[in-house]
């Protein structure tokens, strides 16, 4: 197995799922803009995916798969695919349940989410009534991250990466009929986010099948390697939930804002999630199977080396991204949503969020390097200390910064917050000696810097100038200049020399 060529099948999918992103946030902002309409849906997205988080992707995969890997190398396939199976049965028990208390308590779930939404009010309305629908997305796409985590611990990475992309379609798909048939807008988008989960969880089952491991019905039963899975998913989930309570806390703030809060949050944080999703998710999902592998076979030295050259990789993209959303985030969000009911007001409130959301991707791609360190030990409770100390730093931050920045002191407060998760996750890995960052990583990030700044000065003399006017070919002029600039300077710099991708390739051989 290899970590990077494994993080390359994962972040070049996960690259077209965000590209077809824009296309649908685009779509979206000119259909459905910025107003009540839009702030009702994306309450009622984000209800979902919050649980979502918090069942599924990072505590149960967090848990689920160095014991699935233990697994399946000492006891074989048939032992693997039976914890699997038990695995799916138990969770698909808890989330029936969940589901059925959630759509009887939708006015309340609602009302806890967004507490600024007047409950007699046709926001409060629209997001319990959207919220209703899109809610079994919860059940279908935490069976399916179940499906996916099978999947990455026998090495299988493409079909979990390419789920989003069947997201994307469906609401793109959705959209297009919303205007063809000149129907509102965000009910086709609440039933494509339904249809969407299904079709997902479908995809998986097939890749299962052609992987030669389908995973049958079974009654659930808590034995006990299930209960050493809970174990170790319910701190993880302790923490995935004080996470997303700072969704939820930033969700409660910009509710009580000015209308289209939400909105301009919301699509700031979809361009941060372009090269967030590229490099920082696909790495994390691709290292957590990897050094659980290494760990297990006692390869204390080339876990350490591994996790190194991923925070190499991390920083020589993350640094230069998080500098161009900060510099020419409005001609960027122009370029992209500004059309429609979408204007220049929207346009000006998004850029602002972005750049300050963009502060903290360094913070947040390195938390996703770094989790896998302490997950593939089986340790599910330290990020959970770390996340509660971090929920408190960002409610603090918010009521500081909320009040004379408006949304942005949400967004800002945000981005402090990741970078204290980040240091507190790599100093407890370092004082445990399971991060010692080598003289290439220190050599290498300050060249990045130096990169990152060449490229930043060219960024900002180019978004002086008055042409082109079209915003789109504006959008292209940097994104292509950007990246020439920072390609030039990386390389003349040293950050990144034209042997570097064959030798981690090699490197990460060796050390499988």
């Amino acid at each position: 197995m290899n970590v990077l060529r494994n993080a390359f099948t994962v972040g070049t999918l996960t690259l077209l799922s965000r590209v077809l992103g824009f296309v649908r946030d685009a779509t979206m902002a000119a259909v459905v803009g910025a107003g009540v309409a839009a702030d009702a849906f994306f309450v009622a997205f984000k209800l979902a995916n919050l649980l979502r988080r918090l069942f599924a992707e990072g505590a149960f995969a967090a848990g689920f798969v160095p014991l699935f890997a233990r697994t399946l190398a000492g006891e074989g396939r048939a032992a693997a695919r039976r914890f699997a199976e038990e695995a799916a049965a138990v969770l698909a028990c808890v989330l029936f349940a969940v589901v059925l208390a959630a759509e009887l308590a939708m006015p309340w779930l609602v009302r806890l989410l967004a507490t600024g939404f007047d409950p007699e009010g046709p926001r409060h309305a629209l997001a319990v009534e959207l919220s209703r629908i899109t809610f079994p997305y919860l059940a279908f796409v935490s069976l399916g991250a179940l499906a996916a985590a099978v999947l990455n611990g026998l090495g299988r990475f493409a079909a979990a990466a390419a789920t989003p992309v069947v997201l994307n379609l469906v609401l793109i798909g959705a959209l297009a009929a919303a205007v063809g048939l000149d129907l509102v807008p965000v009910y086709p988008l609440a039933w494509g986010v339904f249809t969407a989960g299904l079709l997902q969880l479908a995809l998986l089952a097939v890749a299962l099948h052609r992987a030669g491991f389908p995973l049958r019905p079974r009654p659930p039963r808590l034995g006990p390697r299930l209960r050493r899975l809970f174990a170790l998913v319910l701190p993880g989930a302790v923490g995935a939930g004080v996470y997303q309570l700072n969704l939820v806390v930033d969700t409660w703030f910009a509710s009580h804002l000015e209308p289209g809060a939400i909105s301009w949050l919301f699509y700031a944080d979809r361009l941060v999630q372009l090269p967030l999703g590229a490099v920082g998710v696909a790495l994390g999902t691709a290292l957590l199977p990897e050094l659980s592998r290494q760990l297990r076979q006692g390869r204390e030295e080339a876990a350490r080396a591994t996790l190194n050259r991923a925070l190499e990789a991390c920083l020589l993209l993350a640094l230069p991204a998080a500098a161009a959303l900060a510099v020419a985030g409005r001609p960027i969000v122009a370029g992209l949503f500004e059309r429609g009911a979408f204007d220049s007001a929207d346009t000006a409130a998004t850029a602002a969020a972005l750049a300050a959301f963009a502060l903290g991707l360094p913070a947040y791609m390195a938390i996703k390097v770094l989790a896998p360190g302490h997950f593939a030990r089986e340790d599910t409770r330290t990020p959970v200390a770390v996340a509660s100390l971090c929920l408190l730093a960002n409610l603090v931050l918010v009521a500081l910064l909320v009040g004379p920045l408006g949304h942005v002191g949400i967004a800002l407060a945000t981005a402090l917050s990741n970078w204290v998760n980040a240091f507190l996750l790599a100093l407890l890995l370092r004082r445990r000696g399971h991060l010692r960052p080598d003289r290439r990583l220190a050599r290498r990030t300050l060249r990045v810097l130096l990169a990152t700044a060449a490229m930043t000065a060219v960024l900002a003399g180019l978004d002086g100038l008055a042409f082109p006017t079209d915003a789109v070919l504006r959008v292209i002029l940097l994104v292509t200049a950007g990246l020439a600039t920072y390609a030039v300077a990386a390389f003349a710099l040293g950050a990144v020399r034209p042997g570097d991708v064959r030798e981690w390739f090699r490197r990460s051989g060796r050390t499988a």
